[in-house]
């Protein structure tokens, strides 16, 4: 935003710091009008024809708008995507700790994503992968739902669960 001396057009529109229209008036009365009640003339419309300019105090404006932003960002909720790797010979016991796992990160509001890398030989035997997916989908579906189903991509297969609500 341009201010006071920053701001080059001969006539502007301007609104008092109440809200409430002034008029269209030369740039210089404008500013000496800004200058007396010691604020600041801010350019908020450019596009306008004659431009808008409003005034204000600037640094507060600043100041409230930084603040509200920060606010913002403090009430967002950021989901972060944890993984989760298996193997297609994995064991039960193997299994089920990695399942207690993933369900804290689910509880807690995190996405999981689980993969099977496989490796060799495995390749041609990736319906053993599907098995063990399934198998970990029945050990989490207390704490999360499939969000997107198992499906190969190059020699990974993957799935991502998130929490139920």
């Amino acid at each position: 935003m341009l201010i006071n001396e920053q701001i080059r057009e001969k006539e502007v529109r301007v609104v008092a710091e109440d809200g409430s229209q002034v008029g269209v008036m030369p740039l210089a009365q404008a500013l000496r009008m800004a200058e007396d009640k010691e604020l600041d003339l801010v350019n908020i419309s450019p596009k306008a024809n004659p431009p808008v300019c409003k005034i204000m105090d600037y640094g507060r404006f600043k100041f409230e708008q930084d603040k509200r932003q920060k606010e913002a960002r403090k009430n967002q909720k950021v989901i972060v995507l944890k993984e989760m790797r298996l193997s297609s010979t994995i064991d039960k016991h193997d299994m089920e700790v990695k399942a207690r796992n993933v369900n804290k990160f689910l509880s807690s509001g995190d996405k999981v994503k689980v993969s099977i890398r496989f490796k060799g030989r495995q390749l041609s035997h990736t319906d053993q992968g599907l098995v063990v997916m399934n198998a970990f989908i029945e050990m989490i579906k207390d704490h999360g739902v499939v969000e997107k189903q198992a499906k190969m991509e190059g020699r990974n297969m993957f799935m991502i669960l998130a929490p139920k609500n």
